[in-house]
């Protein structure tokens, strides 16, 4: 029986890095893992998404959706979400290397 890495399976599954479908893949990946991060924080704060979603202003259901990352919330609803919390947040942007034209 032959064993992978995990970055060999995401290559033989899921596509190469750079590719469409992995790009997709990896983007839906951190989408999950900041609603999860999000809800991980509420409940250590002993808030109900009911609550949380009073502190900045959206209805639970809006909570929820970001929570089970059934939507793509604005940056300045997490950054609210986030101050709500009290929790510290850092960003990491890489760029890449692609060709930008200003005309």
């Amino acid at each position: 029986m032959k064993s992978y890495t995990l970055e060999q399976a995401k290559n033989k599954y899921i596509g190469k890095r750079g590719s469409e479908r992995r790009d997709k893949y990896e983007q839906e990946l951190k989408i999950d893992l900041l609603g999860e991060a999000i809800k991980d924080a509420r409940k250590e704060r002993n808030l109900t998404q009911k609550q949380l979603g009073e502190l900045i202003g959206v209805q639970k259901a809006q909570i929820s959706r970001i929570e089970n990352h059934l939507t793509d919330a604005r940056f300045e609803t997490i950054l609210k979400v986030f101050r709500a919390l009290n929790a510290k947040i850092n960003f990491s942007i890489e760029l890449l290397n692609t060709e930008m034209n200003l005309t």
